[in-house]
């Protein structure tokens, strides 16, 4: 399975951005899937999770309120929806898929996770 992000780029605080991670070589419909992102020289971090069947997310306390995930399973896809823009959100966002223990689960975990994306970068200026 491979995932591939686009939507990434430079953008003003206070902005918006709309990523979104499309697989191939295996329907969405069959993994939870998942945001997280990294700076260089720190760990990767939890964004937010989509169940496999899309009935439920979870966020990360920083952006919640602020960023949706949500799943088209008919397009392979997977969006990260981000409004009220920070520079502390600049990272390399990657997009992640898994099989987890029930369809509505969703999981914080990196090392739950079986694929990952390349990343896109998200830069917001101040």
């Amino acid at each position: 399975v491979q995932l591939v992000e686009s939507g990434g780029g430079l953008v003003q605080a206070g902005g918006s951005l709309r990523l979104s991670c499309t697989t191939s070589g295996g329907s969405a419909r069959s993994y939870a899937m998942a945001w997280f992102r990294q700076i260089p020289g720190r760990d990767r971090e939890f964004v937010a999770s989509i169940s496999q069947n899309g009935g439920s997310t979870v966020y990360t306390d920083s952006v919640k309120g602020r960023f949706t995930i949500s799943k088209d399973n008919a397009k392979n896809t997977v969006y990260l929806q981000m409004n009220s823009l920070k520079p502390e959100d600049t990272a390399v966002f990657y997009c992640t898929a898994g099989w987890l223990w029930a369809t509505s689960s969703v999981t914080t975990k990196p090392e739950t996770y079986n694929y990952w994306g390349q990343g896109t970068q998200v830069t917001v200026s101040s």
